[in-house]
């Protein structure tokens, strides 16, 4: 081939000719399962190396499924939603999927956005890992064929697949670790995103604390992030009657509350105080914090996220829930004698 011929895309017409055969004969020898000799595929395969032929499968997919599964993401840089993306395109690619990653905003019209992209590339499929989209901009993908995959969402739409962690469990257990800790004094340090998720972790904390008649204060200084969590440290700290246990929604938060805690305020961790966060990102194991925390399934979660796309009639009307398992580490004490 000349110099020029080879910046030109290669395309299976041009296979064909080289290798002497039909159109449709090239388009056979790269389906699985389609009827080619053993003659005519050697012709095409050896015609095809040497043009640098590659099968073109988007463009396949305009005539037929396209194999692409979208994951419209919000706040990607986070630890936990980013441990979970590399769990997700991972086991997906494995499957044979085309993972196509929509990074968005948080707001609506972001992540609204995102959702009409997915249409555009026509995917089979779209993994929703934010709590912004509305649910008719979900029904829409739905009325488009596609499968959508919701993950720590309360939606329940005809066809969805909804996922997610036992949150309630999570609060009542970090609320019962605190008392058996010995705290008196509790503090739930949450965010202003306000997801379903997060919310469920307070609610069942603050109520678990009010059943057995013990104050508790909620704090919420910002959007989930470690300057969130130094910032609920400086609003609880520099007031009387602060708490001696307190659960941070996430571990994010968490690892801002402790350093606040300890740098600005001088206060002991466990002595003084004990921290309970949620997620067990890698940093919470970190020898600064040891933090004691609940871990996410995420591997076990996106396995379940490709079964569901592989096999469509596993969707269902209930959530599937996954339980989080506590972590026990170095900032609540041993249980009080």
């Amino acid at each position: 081939m000349s110099e020029q011929e080879r910046r030109l895309f290669v395309s299976a017409r041009m296979v064909a000719e080289r290798a002497g055969v039909s159109r449709s004969a090239v388009s056979r020898t790269f389906t699985d399962g389609a009827s080619v000799s053993d003659e005519t595929r050697k012709k095409v395969l050896e015609a095809a190396q040497k043009l640098g032929y590659h099968v073109n499968h988007l463009a396949r997919g305009l005539r037929e499924r396209s194999n692409i599964v979208c994951l419209v993401v919000a706040d990607i840089t986070t630890p936990i939603r980013a441990k979970l993306v590399d769990e997700l395109t991972r086991k997906l690619q494995a499957a044979g999927k085309i993972t196509m990653v929509i990074n968005s905003e948080t707001d609506t019209e972001s992540v609204s956005a995102a959702l009409g992209m997915t249409l555009n590339y026509r995917a089979d499929a779209t993994v929703v890992l934010s709590g912004t989209p509305s649910a008719s901009l979900i029904e829409t993908c739905l009325a488009n064929g596609q499968q959508v995959v919701l993950i720590n969402r309360d939606d329940r739409l005809s066809g969805g697949h909804n996922l997610g962690v036992d949150n309630a469990m999570a609060g009542r257990e970090a609320f019962f670790l605190l008392r058996r800790a010995g705290c008196e004094r509790l503090g739930v340090v949450t965010s202003t995103a306000r997801t379903a998720s997060l919310i469920e972790r307070e609610r069942v904390f603050v109520e678990a604390a009010e059943e057995a008649g013990v104050p508790v204060t909620v704090t919420a200084a910002g959007p989930t992030s470690y300057a969130s969590g130094l910032e609920a440290a400086r609003r609880l700290f520099g007031r009387s009657q602060a708490p001696d246990g307190v659960f941070c929604v996430t571990d994010l938060l968490a690892l801002g509350f402790m350093d606040g805690a300890r740098d600005e305020f001088r206060i002991d961790i466990p002595g003084d105080l004990c921290v309970i966060g949620f997620d067990d990102i890698a940093e919470a194991d970190w020898r600064s914090y040891r933090l004691t925390t609940f871990s996410q399934p995420l591997a076990e979660m996106a396995e379940h996220v490709v079964a569901l796309i592989a096999q469509p009639a596993m969707a269902g009307q209930e959530k599937r829930v996954f339980e989080p398992m506590p972590v026990w580490r170095n900032s609540v004490r041993p249980a009080a004698r």
